[in-house]
């Protein structure tokens, strides 16, 4: 295994292993200190903590198919793995940000396991179209996501700029 492998399995372990925990010990809070359905005010009219199951996908798409989700996520987790593993021009930031996501991505999917659910608690206030609750994995899965979609947006923008500069010789 090349040097660069190992180095990037070093971070995502260690990045998925700091968001999994985070994301656990935050819904073992919840769960030892909220009933289902409360909710507490965090800083009013903006963010409260609401203690719901989730028993679907994002957003509570799709209820009770959880052994749908779970067949989906470990796919995803080890197409993750894999390719940070195999993949020879992976840069430092991607791994960062698959790690970020394969975190997250376990941390539900260990809820889905253990619960039968997935335990949220973020509830965004000051948004008036806003109307979902998520948690801690759901966080780092959509900043994840979302740095991928730039990352290859800029990525494609250089390709463009350095196609450009090659066809003026």
């Amino acid at each position: 295994m090349r040097r660069n492998s190992v180095v990037n399995i070093i971070i995502t372990a260690l990045i998925a292993t700091a968001v999994v925990l985070l994301d656990q010990i935050t819904k073992l809070w919840v769960l030892g200190s909220f009933e289902l359905g409360e909710s507490r005010a965090v800083i009013p009219g903006i963010l409260n903590w609401t203690y719901i199951q989730n028993r679907g996908a994002a957003l509570g798409m799709l209820a009770d198919h959880r052994w749908v989700f779970m067949l989906i996520s470990a796919l995803l987790i080890v197409a993750i793995v894999l390719f940070i593993l195999f993949s020879k021009e992976i840069g430092r930031v991607a791994v960062v940000v698959l790690a970020m996501i394969l975190g997250g991505g376990i941390g539900n999917m260990i809820d889905r396991f253990t619960y039968g659910y997935v335990v949220d608690f973020i509830d965004v206030k000051f948004l008036p179209f806003w109307k979902w609750i998520f948690n801690v994995a759901d966080c780092f899965v959509t900043v994840g996501a979302i740095l991928l979609i730039v990352m290859y947006i800029v990525s494609e923008i250089k390709q463009k700029g350095k196609s450009n500069d090659s066809s003026d010789i």
